[in-house]
């Protein structure tokens, strides 16, 4: 018999067609968290919200405030991360779609996928549209994208441009080269030719995706989708990767944001956005959001304060960073950056194992080093986000300020533009016409970055008010956000000091969650003299799939705690606090078929049995699944045995996977 469990469900619409479970009873008997109830209880809508929507949302534009709104917050699938045809390097590798077209799959059209120089033809569509989406098109090089794919600019019949229009690998390398470059610049070669100004085309370029953005928003009540005014800040120094995405909260944006061009390190970026945006007399607002730490040798995170600062600045940058990056990116198709295996003083975590492109014997950062966009130099700790989380609360202890107070998102960095395009039996590749048939996906070369060790990505979830660009802006900047890498997983998260052990058999479970303790992405602070620890209700559905493709039951749900001890060093621990890691569910990779069940639901309030109240600590949760086949499996089941690609047999290549959900910690920092 499948597990199931009661849930009391809000009638708010979901993912645009499904009406998703919010409320759910779960408790504590006192010799573990229940996990199973077997009949289902009367679904039950809550009254309609009834304060006015100045008090949940406050709007910096104008529109109609929408009629599905949640004081208690409505759960928001989308994308954060995509490149359309405007971007240098997803036009080098095939790509033909546009912001238009990428937009118009969001929603849930189908649009024909396919790329220059290859016969490969698609038609794409989504599972189940996105509630949001921003396309992050490369700041650099719009101009030197759009003069060499217009036959009346200035610099179409260049040596350069003809090559850029050839497409492939071998004419991606002068362009990625020169942005690798301290400083990068735009391209001397396209941006001199007679008669061109670089800087006036990006201008105008920048123009159309904001309008792009426009078009796609749903200013009416409806509120069925939102569109971000966004972009990619591309940082390599030495092929290292220090990108940013940058999202708007509306339609006031500086003229011309900055690029790497214009600033050649994150606190040059944050500083023009100060000056062209937060501090101007509009609505302007924006956050960044670093990816790809995994690629960046130690860069990313870098406490790189300069010599002589006082402490004082030194608080003042670290609260600096903290204010701009709420954020960041947890998982895409270049790998999963919550955790490794094989630091020094780091226990072993087997789901650290999960999506990792770089070798595991790959010499940890003394120093930070250079290369690893193309898999090269070294790899630091630090380019894992549970480790930053950590090193936070070190400088919290040492500052006073915690400079990585960072939320989670999820993003696929898709290429085709197919934004959130996560789901592993229908994979169409995300790099044009580099990947665009399963011989391509399944490619494999040793110590460089292969096609077969990228994945489809993730998506981001976000409880918000409602679906307008204000309501889900104001959840990111408070980091009520997670990830899954694919699925979607429900999962709420609470935290506080006097949780009731059957609070989520409550009909009234997440209003006085709210009332009494903290979501996800918050700080749990003003402990009671009687309270001995924080308790944390978890609640988790597994995602119901669609016809054809049910979802995957869970597994369990862990509690990841970091904290520092007494004598500085930075600690973690994982605990299992609802579910089963040993249910011996399985799946058979011929099939793809799962073996053994697993949870459809699963929650609990769960208490610390191991707090300190003097130790700074943060605490997230991990939802996972039962195995289930990864891309590569469906793909080499398309073959013949005898046909199979290299990449079906090679054991450092994964074949099954356990997809999972990562929400935003909730930190906690000792009175001073």
């Amino acid at each position: 018999m499948k597990r199931n469990s009661t849930i009391l469900c809000i009638g708010f619409l979901m993912f645009g067609l499904l009406v998703l479970p919010f409320l759910t009873a779960c408790g504590d008997d006192g010799g573990g968290p229940t996990q199973s109830v077997t009949s289902p209880a009367e679904t039950s809508a809550p009254p309609e919200t009834t304060a006015p929507v100045e008090y949940l949302v406050t709007y910096t534009e104008e529109r109609e405030p929408c009629k599905c709104r949640n004081a208690n917050k409505n759960l928001y699938w989308g994308e954060l991360h995509a490149h359309t045809i405007l971007s240098y390097d997803a036009y080098v590798w095939g790509t033909m779609t546009t912001p238009e077209q990428a937009y118009e799959f969001a929603k849930g059209g189908t649009i024909i996928l396919s790329a220059r120089g290859s016969d490969q033809i698609q038609q794409v569509r989504l599972s189940r549209p996105l509630d949001f989406t921003a396309l992050t098109d490369h700041q650099e090089y719009l101009s030197e994208t759009y003069l060499c794919t217009n036959e009346d600019s200035g610099a179409y019949d260049c040596p350069l441009c003809q090559q850029f229009r050839a497409g492939g690998l071998t004419n991606l390398i002068p362009f990625s080269f020169n942005l690798a470059a301290d400083p990068a610049s735009h391209i001397k070669q396209i941006c001199q030719s007679p008669g061109v100004d670089c800087e006036a085309i990006s201008r105008n370029v920048w123009k159309t995706i904001l309008q792009n953005a426009e078009n796609a928003y749903d200013r009416t009540s409806d509120c069925s989708f939102t569109a971000f005014p966004a972009y990619e800040f591309t940082l390599s120094p030495k092929l290292s990767n220090k990108h940013r995405n940058i999202i708007f909260r509306n339609a006031e944006v500086p003229e011309l944001p900055p690029s790497a061009f214009e600033q050649s390190d994150e606190q040059g970026l944050w500083a023009e956005l100060v000056e062209t945006c937060l501090q101007k007399d509009n609505d302007c607002d924006c956050i960044a959001i670093p990816h790809n730490s995994n690629w960046s040798n130690g860069h990313m995170f870098m406490l790189d304060y300069p010599e002589g600062m006082s402490l004082e600045e030194q608080r003042e940058e670290a609260a600096f960073r903290a204010q701009m990056e709420p954020l960041v990116e947890i998982a895409q198709h270049k790998g999963s950056m919550e955790c490794r295996n094989g630091f020094e003083g780091i226990p072993y975590d087997p789901l650290c194992d999960f999506e990792k492109i770089r070798d595991e014997n790959t010499k940890e950062c003394t120093e930070p080093g250079a290369g690893g966009m193309s898999g090269m130099g070294c790899i630091s700790r630090y380019d894992y986000i549970r480790n930053v989380l950590k090193l936070g609360l070190s400088e919290w202890l040492r500052l006073g300020v915690n400079p990585y107070k960072i939320g989670i998102v999820g993003g696929t960095d898709n290429h085709n533009g197919l934004p959130s395009k996560v789901e592993e039996y229908d994979f169409p590749g995300c790099m044009g016409m580099c990947d665009d048939s399963p011989a391509e996906r399944l490619g494999y070369e040793p110590d460089l970055p292969s096609f077969s060790l990228y994945n489809p990505g993730a998506i981001t979830a976000i409880w918000a008010v409602e679906n307008s660009r204000d309501a889900l802006f104001e959840s990111l900047r408070s980091r009520e956000t997670y990830a899954t890498t694919g699925p979607r997983i429900t999962v709420r998260f609470f935290g506080g000091w006097d949780f009731p052990a059957g609070l989520c058999e409550a009909d009234d479970f997440i209003s006085k969650a709210y009332e009494t303790g903290v979501p996800m992405g918050a700080d749990l602070t003003g402990k009671p003299e009687n309270a001995s620890a924080p308790t944390f209700a978890i609640m988790a559905e597994k995602d119901p799939g669609i016809k054809g493709h049910p979802g995957t039951d869970m597994q369990q749900i862990q509690i990841i705690k970091g904290w520092v001890d007494s004598d500085g060093n930075e600690m973690e621990k994982v605990f299992t606090v609802a579910g089963d890691p040993y249910n011996g569910a399985s799946v058979d990779p011929q099939t793809c078929e799962p073996i053994g069940e697993g949870w459809e639901h699963l929650s609990t309030v769960w208490t610390d049995p191991e707090f300190d109240p003097s130790l700074p600590a943060f605490y997230y949760v991990r939802v996972v699944e039962n195995p289930s086949c990864r891309w590569l499996q469906y793909d080499c089941n398309k073959f013949a045995e005898d046909d199979m690609p290299e990449s079906c047999s090679n054991p450092v290549i994964k074949d099954v996977i356990q997809e999972m959900a990562i929400t935003s910690p909730i930190w906690y920092e000792p009175a001073s």
